[in-house]
């Protein structure tokens, strides 16, 4: 909770020119949306709280941050909520590949990392993460990372989150 508290007036990018909003409104906002739609899925809500720490983690590197907060969390949030962490980078690769309406509505900041990240998968590498089992949920995280970047949006606090943290890491 900390480390959350902590990316208040942090930004995905050093220069501020990446998303419109801090990275703990923008986590807030992802794990909202995670709520609203997965309410059943406490570690998916959770891995949308804390998809982007690894930007404070390791500032500047956008390639690496989904590996950084994944192996950030491991050791408390358990292993999904890690992997999702991580695959949130390469489900952007996959959308970017599969899906030509995301791909274009990516913002300028996605669209720079996505380069750095490796840009669209290829064919075969979109095959073979539609077999990962958590392939829904990581496409999921996507698309409320995508969305959660909203300028102003009224969210719970970090506080209210507490209990769901401590679930998600009471169970692992």
């Amino acid at each position: 909770m900390t480390l959350l508290a902590d990316c208040a007036d942090a930004w995905d990018m050093p220069d501020r020119s990446g998303d419109p909003v801090d990275i703990l409104d923008h986590d807030r906002q992802c794990a909202e949306l995670l709520r609203r739609d997965f309410p059943a899925d406490e570690e998916l809500q959770v891995a949308g709280l804390v998809h982007d720490i690894g930007h404070v983690l390791v500032p500047g590197d956008g390639a690496g941050h989904g590996m950084h907060g994944g192996n950030a969390v491991r050791g408390l949030l358990g292993d999904r909520v890690a992997r999702l962490v991580e695959l949130h980078v390469v489900a952007k690769r996959y959308l970017a590949a599969t899906d030509s309406v995301h791909a274009a509505a990516l913002s300028p900041s996605s669209r720079r990392t996505l380069v750095a990240q490796g840009g669209p998968m290829t064919p075969g590498e979109s095959a073979a993460f539609e077999r990962d089992p958590d392939f829904a949920a990581a496409i999921a995280l996507r698309r409320a990372d995508d969305a959660g970047k909203v300028v102003g949006l009224i969210v719970a606090p970090l506080g209210a989150w507490r209990p769901v943290v401590e679930r998600v890491a009471g169970a692992r």
